[in-house]
């Protein structure tokens, strides 16, 4: 696969280019990459300009609006690259894209800020870059070329050994190398065409799916999925690496040593909790044409509790905030938001639908009969008085979830919100 030897490109490969195009699909791939020690070197080398010409562009928006009130924008920067290889001759050992999309990353993070000033949000100011906090550099257009052999050259670095572990399918379009660790990674991102008129699900069944802590998963068929909790496993180890960490002076070789340790216990759980949720999605897009959630708001839910203060003496009252912090950091470590996404992206190449209905009162309700049988969090076995109905209470949620996914499709959506997730668009929020 070739990004420099094209051949002319075909009706199909011009419509892929459309990004009006409704199919138009991207897909990424993450391969692990085996460099040298000096290419090591020159990738680290690299980030490190980067990271320098990101706080220099920061640094001169700060500036400038602040002394002159002045916008800088991104093509008023870009357009001082050429000056800047000039007098930092170091720079034009970086491919030009790289360090145009250095200065796109700052003008995308300043286009966020303003957004979410303008919609009443927390705005969070972009912040400079340290060592710790530039890991990646992108090929956005040119610069790289996967060769066979399972080689990938970058512009001004040369050929590196990768690991194509699976076929990609589409077009190459972009090329991110990615520091995590120790370890390197290429992802490379595809444009694809995906007509869902003629894609075809195998099943014509539905589930609703209660997401949960104790449970990782609840289906309305019964069956549990139990939640493997990698965080917590690893909680006696990481607390561990920290106290190793503290124990060594700062900037000494071995405080820096045994940050790597606890970064590498960090990456386990991460790519341990990926591998479970890319599991468990396939099994259930490969089972159901169907998977309906609750439309939820992580956020919302991990926020932390509001101080309770005595009106009389202004002493502050409990609030509950030390097992509401137990409870976040147990639906962060479950990740939710991340199990809906795979679920949505491998659903719709499948011919499936993942879709999202309104979470009020789905534990409360009973899913017999209707009746609403007040418990708190606490109370794990629903019991309706009015109609007998035995059963967990998750597995009535889930029950609910899909009833409520019916009654949308009877209704036409009229009075509960209902959205199908799509891999096009705004990303939802969970």
């Amino acid at each position: 696969m070739s990004r420099t030897k094209d051949s002319s490109p075909s009706k199909k490969e011009k419509r892929a280019r459309d990004p009006k195009d409704p199919n138009l699909r991207c897909k990424a791939y993450k391969f692990r990459l085996c460099p040298t020690k000096k290419q090591v070197g020159k990738l680290e080398w690299m980030l490190r300009r980067c990271k320098e010409l990101y706080n220099a562009a920061l640094q001169e928006r700060r500036d400038a609006y602040r002394m002159c009130g002045v916008s800088v924008s991104y093509t008023m920067q870009a357009e001082q690259l050429p000056a800047i290889k000039k007098l930092r001759e170091e720079y034009q050992d970086l491919h030009s894209q790289v360090l145009q999309d250095v200065l796109r990353r700052l003008d995308k993070a300043f286009q966020a800020f303003f957004r979410r000033v303008m919609n009443g949000e927390e705005p969070g100011y972009p912040r400079y870059k340290n060592g710790d906090r530039y890991h990646s550099i992108t090929y956005p257009q040119g610069g790289f070329e996967l060769l066979h052999g399972n080689r990938l050259h970058l512009s001004k670095i040369g050929h590196i050994k990768i690991k194509l572990h699976r076929a990609m399918k589409g077009k190459v379009k972009t090329c991110t190398i990615k520091r995590e660790g120790e370890q390197w990674y290429a992802i490379v991102t595809c444009e694809y065409l995906h007509d869902a008129a003629l894609t075809f699900h195998p099943s014509e069944k539905e589930v609703g799916v209660d997401l949960g802590v104790k449970v990782f998963a609840m289906l309305s068929t019964g069956e549990a999925i139990e939640n493997p909790r990698h965080l917590r496993e690893e909680e006696n180890t990481i607390a561990a690496a920290h106290r190793t960490i503290h124990r060594h002076k700062k900037g000494s070789h071995r405080r820096h040593r045994a940050k790597k340790a606890l970064a590498r216990v960090y990456r386990k759980v991460r790519n341990r909790r990926r591998d479970f949720q890319h599991k468990t999605s396939r099994k259930l897009v490969e089972q159901y044409q169907v998977i309906v959630f609750e439309d939820l708001s992580i956020k919302n839910l991990t926020a932390t509790p509001k101080p309770k203060q005595d009106e009389e003496t202004g002493k502050y009252l409990p609030n509950g905030a030390a097992a509401k912090a137990g409870l976040n950091k147990s639906i962060l470590d479950a990740g939710w938001g991340g199990f809906v996404r795979l679920c949505a992206s491998k659903a719709e190449e499948a011919g499936g639908t993942v879709v999202k209905v309104a979470p009020y009162f789905t534990t409360q309700v009973c899913s017999s009969c209707g009746v609403v049988v007040q418990k708190d969090l606490s109370v794990r076995w629903h019991s309706c008085p009015d109609c007998g109905a035995e059963l967990d209470r998750d597995h009535n949620a889930a029950r609910n979830i899909l009833h409520r996914y019916h009654q949308n499709k009877q209704i036409g959506a009229g009075s509960v919100p209902q959205k199908p997730v799509s891999l096009r668009g705004e990303e939802p929020i969970l």
